[in-house]
C-alpha cells in the first residue's frame, strides 16, 4: 500500500471521528462556543505554521477573504455544531458530506454560470429525495422509533443549511486561491471565521465562566484537541497533499468513507440508532453524490 493510500485512510478516519467530539463537547459547553474555541485555536496555529507567507494577502483580496470566512466557517459551523448537538452524529455527517457535491453544483451555477446538465440535474434530484427521506423519517414517526429528541429534524436541517453556506463560500473563494498561499488563505479564513463564531456565541448563547473552565477540563479539552489537531491540522494537511498528488476528484472520495466512520462511532460509542429508514435515505444521498462527483 502506498503512503498516500495510508494517508487517505487516516484522513477518512480522522474526519469521520471528528463528529464524536462535537457531540461530546456540546454536552458540556454551548455548541457554537465550542466551535469558536476550535477555530480560533486552529486558525492561530495555521497562521503560525504559514510562517513568512502569513502576510501574502493582496489588499484587494481581503474583502473576499473576510466574506468567505464568514460563510465557510462562521455561518456554516454555527449551524453545523448546533445541528450536530441535536441530531445523531452519523446522520449529521451523512447530510454534510453527501450534500457538498450537490450544493457545489448549485453554487457554481448561481455564481459562475456553470451549466447544469442532465447528469447534474439527476444528482440534485436524487439528493433532494434522499434528504427528504431522511427528514421525513425524523418527522413522521422516526423520532419515536429512534427515541430521539424533538430537535433532531431541525438539527439535520441546520447541518444542511450550514453545508449550503460552506459550498457558496468555497466557490466564492476560487478567484483568490491562486493569488494567496493555500495555508495562508485557510489560516485567515479559519481565524476570521473563529472570531465570527465568538460573536455568534455571544449573541445566541448564555456563556458562563464555568464554560471557559470546562475548555481545559475533561472531556471538553480532549474533544477540542481532536477537533483542532485531527480535524483542522492533520486532516487538512493530508487533504492538500492528496489534492496535489491525486487530484480533487480522487481525494474527494472521503465523502463516501468518512460518513460510515461517523455512523459506526455514533452507534458504538453513543448508542445512536441507525435503522433501515436511515440506511435507505443515506444510500439515496450517496448515490446522488456519486453522480455529482463522476468525472
Amino acid at each position: 500500500m502506498s503512503r498516500n493510500a495510508v494517508l487517505f485512510a487516516l484522513m477518512c478516519l480522522v474526519w469521520g471521528l471528528t463528529w464524536l467530539p462535537i457531540k461530546v463537547g456540546a454536552q458540556h459547553v454551548p455548541p457554537v462556543f465550542l466551535a469558536a474555541s476550535r477555530f480560533v485555536i486552529a486558525g492561530t496555529l495555521m497562521l503560525a505554521w504559514a510562517g513568512r507567507d502569513v502576510l501574502k494577502v493582496p489588499a484587494a483580496a481581503w474583502p473576499r477573504v473576510v466574506m468567505t470566512a464568514l460563510l465557510l466557517n462562521t455561518g456554516n459551523y454555527t449551524l453545523l455544531f448546533w445541528g450536530t448537538a441535536q441530531a445523531p452524529t452519523g446522520l449529521a455527517a451523512i447530510v454534510n458530506f453527501a450534500t457538498i457535491p450537490i450544493f457545489t453544483i448549485i453554487a457554481s451555477y448561481l455564481i459562475e454560470g456553470h451549466a447544469i446538465g442532465g447528469r447534474k440535474l439527476a444528482a440534485i434530484g436524487l439528493g433532494a429525495v434522499g434528504l427528504g427521506f431522511l427528514f421525513s423519517t425524523r418527522a413522521l414517526g422516526g423520532l419515536a422509533a429512534a427515541k430521539g429528541g424533538p430537535l433532531e429534524l431541525w438539527g439535520l436541517a441546520a447541518v444542511a443549511a450550514g453545508t449550503l453556506l460552506y459550498c457558496f463560500g468555497a466557490v466564492w473563494s476560487r478567484p483568490v486561491m491562486g493569488r494567496i498561499p493555500t495555508l495562508t488563505l485557510a489560516g485567515w479564513q479559519t481565524l476570521i471565521g473563529g472570531f465570527g463564531l465568538c460573536l455568534m456565541s455571544a449573541l445566541l448563547e448564555d456563556v458562563k465562566p464555568a464554560h471557559f473552565a470546562a475548555l481545559v477540563s475533561w472531556p471538553v479539552l480532549p474533544a477540542v484537541a481532536v477537533l483542532v489537531i485531527g480535524g483542522s491540522l492533520i486532516g487538512f494537511t493530508i487533504y492538500l497533499r492528496l489534492v496535489r498528488d491525486w487530484g480533487a476528484f480522487r481525494a474527494g472520495l472521503y465523502a463516501f468513507i468518512s460518513p460510515a466512520v461517523a455512523v459506526g462511532a455514533g452507534v458504538f460509542a453513543l448508542g445512536e440508532p441507525f435503522g433501515p429508514a436511515e440506511a435507505i435515505g443515506s444510500l439515496l444521498m450517496f448515490g446522488a453524490a456519486a453522480i455529482a462527483l463522476k468525472r
